[in-house]
C-alpha cells in the first residue's frame, strides 16, 4: 500500500447507522411540528451535525434548538443505536485486512461525538481496531466539510495528509477528505457515487470487499 494511513468515516461507511438516527430525529422534529419522511430527514441531515442545522430546524419548527433538546435526542439516539446498530456489510473484514496492510496505521475520523462513535464500534465488534485512534468532529475548531478532524487524526498517526487515504461516503466528507490534501475513496452502494466524485473523490466502490484491493491498487493524490 502506498498510503501512509487509511482515515475511516464512521456512519454510512463502518457502520449501517443513518437510519437509525434520522428515524429518532425525524419523530423528535414531527414532535416539534416539522412533519418528515425518514428518507427526507436523511436527504437533509445525512453527513451534517444536527446542531449546525440549528437556523433550518429553528425556522421550520418556530422553535429554539436547546441544549435541553439536544441532550434528549442524543439520549434517545444512542438506546436506538445500543439496541439496532450492524456493521455496514463488509466492514469488518475490510477494516481487518486494511489494518493488517497498514500495520494498524488506520483511525476513525467522524463528525459525529465520541461517546456515539466509540459506542458504535464496541457494539459491531471494530474497536479493537480503532482503540486510541478515534477522533471527532465535535471536538475540532470546524467540523465536516472543513478539514480538521481529518489532519488532526493524520497528525496523531504521524502520517502526510497528502499521503492518507480517506473513506468516506458523503459529499460533506469528501469535501473534507479533499480539502485535508488526502486521497478520497467514496463507498456508494446506493448509486449515488457521480455526486461523490464530483465532491472530489478519486475513487467509488459500492461493496466494502472491493476497499482493500482499491487501496493496494492506487496512487496518492500528487502535490
Amino acid at each position: 500500500m502506498k498510503f501512509e494511513a487509511v482515515l475511516f468515516d464512521c456512519d454510512g461507511v463502518l457502520v449501517d447507522s443513518e437510519p437509525i438516527t434520522n428515524g429518532v430525529l425525524r419523530d423528535m422534529l414531527a414532535e416539534q411540528g416539522w412533519q418528515l419522511s425518514v428518507q427526507e430527514c436523511m436527504d437533509i441531515f445525512v453527513g451534517k451535525a444536527v446542531i449546525d442545522e440549528r437556523a433550518l430546524i429553528e425556522a421550520k419548527t418556530g422553535k429554539p434548538l436547546t441544549p435541553e433538546w439536544m441532550a434528549d435526542f442524543r439520549s434517545r439516539r444512542n438506546v436506538a443505536l445500543d439496541a439496532r446498530v450492524q456493521a455496514i456489510a463488509g466492514a469488518v473484514q475490510a477494516v481487518a485486512a486494511v489494518h493488517g496492510t497498514a500495520q494498524g496505521r488506520i483511525a476513525c475520523a467522524s463528525g459525529a461525538d465520541r461517546i456515539k462513535v466509540e459506542m458504535q464500534l464496541r457494539k459491531v465488534g471494530l474497536w479493537p481496531y480503532f482503540e486510541g485512534r478515534v477522533f471527532s468532529g465535535h471536538e475540532m475548531p470546524r467540523s465536516k466539510p472543513a478539514p480538521d478532524v481529518y489532519l488532526a487524526a493524520a497528525a496523531a498517526l504521524g502520517a502526510d495528509p497528502a499521503r492518507c487515504a480517506v473513506v468516506e461516503d458523503t459529499v460533506t466528507g469528501v469535501t473534507a477528505g479533499v480539502a485535508a490534501g488526502a486521497t478520497v475513496f467514496a463507498y456508494a452502494p446506493t448509486g449515488q457515487g457521480d455526486a461523490l466524485l464530483q465532491a472530489g473523490a478519486q475513487q467509488v466502490f459500492t461493496h466494502m470487499d472491493a476497499l482493500h484491493a482499491s487501496l493496494l491498487g492506487a496512487e496518492p493524490r500528487s502535490r
